[in-house]
């Protein structure tokens, strides 16, 4: 048999253990067909197969996020300027004043979630004051986690907030001593007000939500990220929403497998929309770039527990059990798998009651079923998940609210929060994930930190020793775990003969790089189905053609999602180069790239230096000097 396409000469991690050190893979017609050393794989090489040397550099699996908003995120990436990784918040109000300049009415200006306060510099949220100075005129919407979002005075305007508008049941709009709206609305602790504000805002064309989609995903797999299952979401309607992912499948053109959840709409018709889709969509229907995978993560909004923890825990309606009882009942006996949201023990131990009285008159018996996020769950609930069949997608929400969950429950609480080494040593199925855009980062990379090193993007240390995970189970969570959560466990998750050939090739040894280093990991190759979907720096010249970015105002254009310094390097006129690698016509906008405009000093060689950048008192601690000052 004669491979398509060789990698040789690399340092190949696999899942499954194997005796001999593996360097090579050869992949045919979109699966693995051989794994070994390069003497014994180069014996599948003819005249056609594509040889790549890989240079020493690190193989791991495709990574998998089985909890991510791929569908609904890939619609809006182009309108978004993402805050993810930003490294200061006077780096962020630069980026957002530079597209506030070039964003033409009637958009907004929208950063929405993937960040937080504790990962800037200066250890803050921006204020509306800063706000409304860069954009008087230009409505600007951003949205911090789910507890709360900033809107500028022309944003209150083109919402139509005002003295007179009533807040919604858990929601807050926050008054001045006349009864204004300041501009700051509050989960408390109801999300919807912020998903509902920020659905007024406007949307993409159908063609430029193909391209913001297509864009989305190119940005996924510059992490090495190959397959997702997709959560669903608020405002993500079935099937208005999922026409351009499946329009992209059809040609083709997806990078990224999906696996995607059904997710209810329609507050008190639950029942009716899952009723309807057990009768009109065939369970698993699809491909293996594109397939349906169940019911979730939303089954009832009674269920609804928001993981706000800035706000006390929610106590659930006494309707909440009949509700999800009539739901659950539906979904097994058509069969069908699904996902339930649920954040606090206290609602996981209602959920499950339900869960059991359905199992004692209709068998779960094997069907897969899931709880998302599962932050404070005990011992004693995850042996009633495993005597159910369940199995935990737990997402790196604890990286970025880490700090307010210390805060409100103490450091002892936070150390099992939530509890992955013992879901694990319980052998509960446990798959990693994200639960991006709106919350954590779609980084991957950032999760693994976290699993790995215990700390919050801001450094907080909230896990000991005995709780944090092994790099080698912390990754086999994002891949082979995974797999299970879309029943594909047979298929995906492993670099191994018969499974689809999905991979990465890393920038940085993920087994040798320092915990720190880890958040700076990315893809320089990526293969989806055998095919390279990605490729950058030794592999540019296998790297795919490059498709144009549209709106061209787009913050996509100049600052390409997650920050990287080497995006935000500037020519030699002081402007940006944008993430087609041109010079854009912004100003420089990270001074702490280059050299300081003001004091010549070098911030990136201050970054990767030993000077004391983590102390805030202390001159370095800004990472530069009164140059960050906006």
């Amino acid at each position: 048999m004669t491979a398509d396409v060789i990698l040789f000469n690399g340092k190949v991690h696999t899942i499954t253990k194997h005796k001999e050190e593996i360097t090579a893979v050869a992949i045919k017609d979109g699966k693995f067909i051989a794994v070994g050393r390069d003497s014994d794989i180069m014996n599948f090489s003819g005249s056609a197969t594509r040889l790549i040397d890989l240079g020493k550099k690190r193989v791991v699996p495709g990574i998998n996020d089985s909890h991510i908003h791929l569908i609904r995120g890939g619609l809006n990436f182009n309108l978004e300027l993402r805050w993810d990784g930003v490294p200061s918040l006077a780096d962020a109000l630069r980026m957002l004043k530079e597209q506030v300049d070039i964003t033409p009415s009637p958009q907004w200006v929208r950063v929405v979630g993937g960040w937080s306060e504790f990962q800037f510099a200066e250890r803050r949220m921006p204020t509306l004051e800063e706000i409304n100075a860069i954009a008087p005129e230009t409505p600007v919407f951003i949205l911090h986690l789910y507890d709360r979002a900033f809107m500028n005075r022309a944003a209150l305007k083109a919402v139509g907030y005002t003295k007179d508008t009533p807040a919604p049941p858990g929601g807050e709009i926050q008054r001045d001593m006349n009864g204004e709206p300041t501009g700051l609305i509050i989960a408390s602790p109801n999300a919807m007000i912020l998903y509902s504000t920020l659905a007024k805002g406007p949307k993409l064309s159908y063609e430029h939500q193909i391209n913001s989609t297509r864009h989305f995903m190119t940005e996924l797999n510059r992490f090495g990220i190959t397959s997702v299952i997709d959560a669903g979401g608020g405002f993500q309607n079935f099937p208005d929403d999922y026409k351009v992912v499946n329009e992209l499948n059809e040609q083709k053109q997806l990078t990224v497998r999906i696996a995607y959840n059904l997710f209810t709409q329609r507050p008190k018709q639950e029942f009716e929309d899952f009723d309807n889709w057990t009768n009109t969509v065939k369970l698993y229907q699809g491909d293996d770039m594109y397939r349906h995978n169940g019911a979730g993560e939303m089954l009832v909004f009674s269920a609804a527990d928001f993981e706000d923890f800035l706000q006390p825990r929610p106590d659930l309606s006494d309707n909440m059990e009949p509700e999800l009882e009539r739901v659950v009942r539906l979904l097994v006996e058509k069969r069908w798998p699904f996902r339930l949201h649920a954040t606090y023990n206290e609602s996981i131990s209602r959920f499950l009651n339900v869960f059991e009285k359905v199992n004692r008159d209709i068998p779960f018996a094997g069907l897969p079923w899931i709880f998302d996020h599962a932050e404070t769950i005990d011992e004693r609930n995850i042996e009633r998940v495993k005597a159910l069949g369940g199995g935990i997608a737990i997402q790196s929400r604890m990286a970025y609210q880490g700090e307010y969950f210390t805060e409100r429950y103490g450091a002892k609480a936070a150390l099992q929060t939530p509890p992955v080494k013992k879901m694990l040593e319980m052998e509960v199925p446990v798959g990693g994930g994200s639960d991006a855009t709106r919350v954590s980062s779609y980084n991957p990379w950032v999760s693994m930190f976290w699993l790995t090193a215990g700390k919050t993007v801001g450094g907080l240390k909230i896990y000991s020793e005995e709780t944090v995970l092994s790099r080698e189970t912390a990754l086999e969570l994002y891949t082979r775990g995974s797999a299970w959560f879309s029943n594909e466990q047979q298929k995906k998750g492993d670099i191994k003969v018969g499974m689809l050939a999905d991979l990465a090739v890393l920038n940085h040894d993920y087994f040798e790089v320092t915990d720190e280093q880890i958040k700076s990991i990315e893809s320089d190759l990526t293969i989806v189905d055998g095919k390279i979907v990605y490729a950058k720096g030794d592999f540019s010249s296998f790297s795919p053609p490059k498709i144009p970015i549209l709106p061209d105002w787009s913050p996509t254009k100049n600052y390409n999602g997650y920050y990287s310094p080497l995006m935000h390097k500037t020519d030699q006129q002081g402007k940006t180069k944008g993430a087609n690698g041109s010079g854009s016509v912004l100003a420089m906008v990270h001074s702490c790239v280059g050299s300081c405009n003001v004091h010549n000093h070098n911030h990136d060689a201050v970054r990767a230096s030993n000077l004391p950048v983590n102390n805030y008192t202390a001159f370095w601690g800004a990472l530069g000097c009164s140059c960050f000052a906006f």
